[in-house]
């Protein structure tokens, strides 16, 4: 319990992160009402997240440590409350990308400071897999609690109206004690200092090309990017399809858009059960296919809607219900690369690994919003959600040339080490 304050201030910034970014879908949804944008300039606040996040990760995982990591969550926890706090006066697209700028940009020092800081609260390994489990379950539930923290501030009555802007205001009350949290907590960080590296940001950029060059670094880049790529344009465009393709009210798309999550963070906890006891790529394989098949299945049933009111969760229609649950089948397939890549790679280039990762992770979650955006605007939703059968195909190719190469590479630091 020595460290409690931290730990408990690490889930509520998880907690309330995961509602800010994952809000994109909701806010996409709003701004169209709001501002009058189409959806393909509204799909543009997706690049101002994930491209802030890109660029401040690349930016700091170089330094960081030498800011500390417990400073580095202060600023961002404070420069995010005051955004919030700001937030519902501005009333302008412009201030919801700088929003979502911002977001992204918090995100990225709260996501490096808090995955170092488990490392100094733990003392085993078993604990360690405990926290990260913990916290990264915590973000889950947030993702599933903004969907009706959000629509709790709509106005069905008023489509116009900016009423759910009031949101923040209490989303930067949560941060606000977040901080005083993290404020009064004691964080050891002398074992971290002690092993800093007199790496100049050059240095770190080369260290990071040289690794990037490695086949198998550079397919598990590509895996990466094309989950990414499905699962942010299914997230960030489902309250959107419910509302325009599905025809359901404002609050309830938003509400709905909540079956995504909850099925995600079940697929994530079931995963962690299988994945002990069977093979990775046969699961993950399966689940692509299964996901395929999904869509195939999905996207007829939303065109054939009925036609008749729907007033509420118990007339919704089956497609509302069954598509959202393409979260189960691809929830496992980023944790279980991301677990194989660095597991596989040495200890010293795994801090650079992680960087990477969410790098090009924002990459994908920002080229799939925005592709998606613009196939809902010019060919429908629909068909914006069958194009997720592009890149499903693309994964399952690269998870193939990916296991291959781990194999090999596997193979060849064996040889190398004995």
């Amino acid at each position: 319990m020595h460290y409690w304050k931290i730990k408990l201030s690490i889930f509520i910034n998880y907690f309330v992160f995961a509602i800010l970014l994952n809000s994109v879908g909701t806010v996409i949804l709003q701004v169209q009402n709001n501002y009058g944008v189409t959806q393909g300039a509204a799909a543009v606040l997706e690049p101002f997240k994930d491209l802030s996040i890109a660029i401040v990760s690349f930016l700091v995982s170089s330094f960081i440590t030498k800011i500390g990591y417990k400073k580095s969550m202060l600023i961002a926890l404070a420069f995010i409350s005051i955004v919030c706090f700001i937030m519902p006066y501005t009333h302008s697209f412009l201030a919801t990308k700088l929003l979502f700028a911002a977001i992204g940009a918090s995100f990225a020092l709260i996501k490096i400071s808090v995955y170092s800081t488990i490392g100094l609260v733990t003392q085993s390994e078993k604990q360690h897999i405990s926290l990260m489990n913990f916290v990264e379950s915590f973000f889950m539930v947030g993702i599933l609690a903004g969907y009706f923290i959000f629509s709790y501030f709509v106005n069905d009555k008023d489509p116009h109206s900016t009423s759910w802007l009031k949101v923040y205001t209490w989303l930067g009350g949560f941060t606000t004690v977040a901080f005083l949290l993290l404020l009064t907590a004691t964080l050891d960080e002398s074992k971290a200092q002690h092993e800093i590296q007199k790496e100049t940001l050059l240095q770190s950029f080369i260290a990071m090309l040289q690794l990037i060059v490695s086949p198998i670094v550079l397919i598990f880049i590509a895996c990466a990017f094309f989950y990414v790529l499905i699962e942010q344009s299914i997230m960030s465009w489902l309250p959107t399809f419910n509302s325009q393709v599905l025809k359901l009210p404002t609050t309830l798309s938003i509400e709905m858009a909540s079956i995504l999550a909850g099925s995600t963070a079940a697929g994530r906890f079931v995963a962690g059960l299988l994945l002990k006891k069977l093979n990775w790529f046969v699961i993950l394989l399966i689940c692509l296919i299964l996901a395929a098949t999904l869509v195939l299945i999905a996207m007829p049933l939303a065109k054939n809607s009925d036609g008749h009111e729907i007033t509420g969760w118990g007339n919704a229609p089956l497609a509302a219900f069954v598509f959202p649950l393409i979260g189960l089948l691809i929830a496992p397939i980023y944790p279980a690369i991301n677990s194989v890549i660095l597991s596989t790679l040495s200890v010293e280039k795994q801090g650079v690994m992680a960087g990477l990762i969410i790098i090009f992770s924002a990459l994908g979650g920002t080229t799939g919003s925005l592709i998606t955006g613009n196939i809902f605007q010019y060919y429908g939703g629909s068909a914006a959600f069958y194009f997720s059968l592009v890149p499903i195909t693309i994964l399952a190719i690269c998870l193939f040339i990916f296991r291959r190469l781990q194999l090999k590479y596997k193979q060849s630091s064996a040889v190398f080490n004995s």
